[in-house]
């Protein structure tokens, strides 16, 4: 089974399309979706209650405050069900019809974790073409200052460590004993992941961005923290 993990806040614009997206989506392993509500103050959480009855791979899960990406991907980890977990956010900036070129070099053997790349240009890893990114110069250079700064300190040669397509099996991904509360947790997990050596494969994979204005809620001073969560999972933790 594939628990497909979402943290969800102020998102209801766009849940109900993620969640139809995520549970049509083709995998050859059956699917569960755990939607954490991180103490939204718009619709999100009736939304998910709402879609939570009308399907029973869902199960929904709510914090009282609100506490970040990273303590509502901890709370996930802590419900799923399935061998493998795969992160998806809830605004439909990644397409769930890509799960299938994930999971294949798992599944093969050929990895022990995959990351999908919005930045990679190996196509023939994969069996479509990505769109290519456009309008996100100042977006694609500090995602690839922390990526390098982040390879620098892992060992790792990733392309886009602050991807959310992560796909980690559920053994793997108890074992990590993650701390952080935003998105602290990308460089976490990379760094985590690092430290066991084992093989992360990259997939080349499309991406929509979405503007500030549509709620996009990362911004220049999550960038700046990740250097210093790149510094601490990878040197003082």
């Amino acid at each position: 089974m594939l628990s497909v993990i979402m943290p969800v806040y102020n998102e209801e614009a766009t849940l109900a399309e993620v969640v139809r997206q995520v549970l049509a989506a083709p995998c050859e392993l059956k699917k569960e979706l755990i939607l954490v509500d991180d103490c939204s103050s718009d619709g999100s959480g009736r939304v998910a209650q709402r879609l939570a009855k009308e399907d029973r791979r869902i199960r929904v899960f709510h914090h009282h405050t609100n506490r970040g990406k990273g303590a509502a991907i901890r709370t996930a980890i802590g419900q799923m069900r399935g061998k493998y977990a795969i992160i998806q956010d809830a605004d439909l900036e990644y397409n769930p019809k890509e799960y299938p070129a994930l999971l294949a070099p798992l599944l093969s053997g050929r990895a022990d974790v995959v990351f999908g790349s919005r930045f990679s240009v190996r196509y023939e890893r994969c069996t479509h073409v990505p769109r290519r990114i456009k309008g996100l110069s100042s977006s694609f250079l500090g995602n690839r200052a922390v990526t390098c700064f982040s390879n620098l300190l892992s060992g790792l040669q990733l392309t886009d460590m602050e991807t959310c397509y992560k796909l980690i099996p559920a053994e793997i991904l108890r074992q990590l004993k993650l701390r952080s509360g935003r998105f602290g947790i990308e460089p976490e997990l990379t760094a985590r992941l690092a430290k066991l050596k084992l093989r992360i494969y990259e997939v080349p994979i499309s991406y929509l961005p979405r503007q500030y204005s549509q709620g996009k809620k990362i911004n220049w001073k999550d960038g700046l923290a990740a250097l210093w969560h790149i510094i601490r999972f990878n040197l003082l933790n």
